[in-house]
């Protein structure tokens, strides 16, 4: 028997390639919502050959919902995933809305799955720089442990949204036509300055805290020891939008327990690593680039080296799609996980399902 699917955002970047990800994978969806704002609704989109309405997303719409994925921003997440759960579906949710929630499970399949286990309905996606950095240190970690890492980040500019990806491509217009370039969006809209990031590089991303990190970077730092169970680790990060559409790029700086790790044995356990890709030979002048991940689900990883002066410390060079591996691609995984597992909210041991309305009473 297949699911009953709820797309929440289903007209934005992220909501379209879940739907796009959950065609290719052939994912056990006997029915599916889409569901967006008042304005998006009555519009149209195409699923497996079908033409399916666009729905005002409402309570009432999750009752015999089996699995809803959120990504509508952090006020629908924080308004409309506990009425979803309460209803009988399990959200998993791609804002930073639950993300720390010491109650809700911070997920990347490869490296937490066993998570899942002690979910309530509610699952949160991790921030996309965060999933691709972890995914490629679980391998090292597991092999050698882990106990520091400074990152810096190269992220795209879809990270912010379709129209930042809109205002890059104007801006490379007019900077070519010696035009003034006029910013409105990056680093972020709602702060007090905004610069071009057309032939530039900003190294902002989110507000500032009063320590100095961004918020950006605070996902990183606190995401990354949830995600591992390693509250001790020490973890930095530095974040910088460039003017590149699709694709996160990281330059990773980690030390292992083990003063004695070395590069062919982390090579190693990056090959065999479900979802990592390993693209390393500076010979062939071979490395991982945001224009070749767009697109591909994999983590890529390349540039990898010991550190010069401390033992059991490296540097790699980490690249992935930002909104594949980084959002919906990551939430699939984990509805996948879910299934597999038997960890379906209301799923019995014969494989059958019984849900609850509003008021708790069963149906289906």
């Amino acid at each position: 028997m297949g699911y009953r699917v709820a797309i929440v955002g289903a007209t934005g970047a992220v909501g379209q390639g879940i739907a796009k990800k959950l065609e290719e994978r052939k994912f056990p969806a006997d029915d599916i919502l889409f569901l967006a704002s008042a304005r998006s609704a009555g519009s149209k989109m195409e699923f497996g050959g079908k033409e399916y309405t666009i729905e005002e997303a409402a309570p009432e719409r999750f009752d015999g919902v089996d699995i809803a994925f959120f990504s509508a921003g952090g006020s629908v997440s924080k308004q409309l995933a506990p009425e979803a759960v309460r209803r009988g579906a399990v959200v998993i949710d791609n804002t930073s809305a639950f993300r720390m929630d010491p109650d809700t499970p911070l997920i990347v399949p490869e490296v937490n799955r066993e998570a899942l286990k002690e979910h309530r309905g509610l699952i949160a996606n991790p921030n996309c720089s965060t999933i691709q950095m972890v995914a490629a240190l679980e391998p090292v970690r597991r092999k050698y442990g882990l106990k520091k890492v400074i990152v810096s980040t190269y992220q795209a500019v879809s990270g912010a949204g379709a129209a930042a990806i809109g205002e890059l491509e104007k801006q490379s217009t007019d900077m070519e036509n010696r035009a003034g370039a006029e910013a409105g969006l990056l680093p972020v809209k709602g702060d007090k300055k905004h610069y071009p990031i057309a032939f530039n590089a900003v190294p902002q991303i989110d507000v500032f805290s009063e320590d100095g990190y961004t918020f950006e970077e605070w996902k990183m730092i606190n995401e990354t020891k949830k995600i591992m169970g390693m509250p001790e680790l020490s973890v930095a990060a530095t974040c910088v939008r460039l003017p590149v559409v699709t694709g996160h790029s990281e330059s990773i700086y980690f030390e292992t327990d083990e003063p004695t790790a070395d590069t062919a044995g982390i090579r190693e356990s990056l090959q065999r690593a479900e979802g990592i890709t390993l693209m390393d030979d500076p010979e062939s002048q071979t490395y991982p680039m945001p224009l070749f991940a767009e697109g591909k689900d994999d983590v890529f990883v390349g540039r990898l080296r010991r550190d010069l002066d401390t033992p059991g410390a490296f540097h790699f060079w980490v690249v992935a799609d930002n909104l594949l591996k980084g959002a919906a691609l990551n939430s699939i995984q984990i509805a996948e996980a879910l299934i597999a597992d038997g960890l379906l909210k209301g799923e019995k041991a014969d494989g059958s399902r019984q849900y609850s309305d509003g008021d708790g009473h069963a149906v289906r």
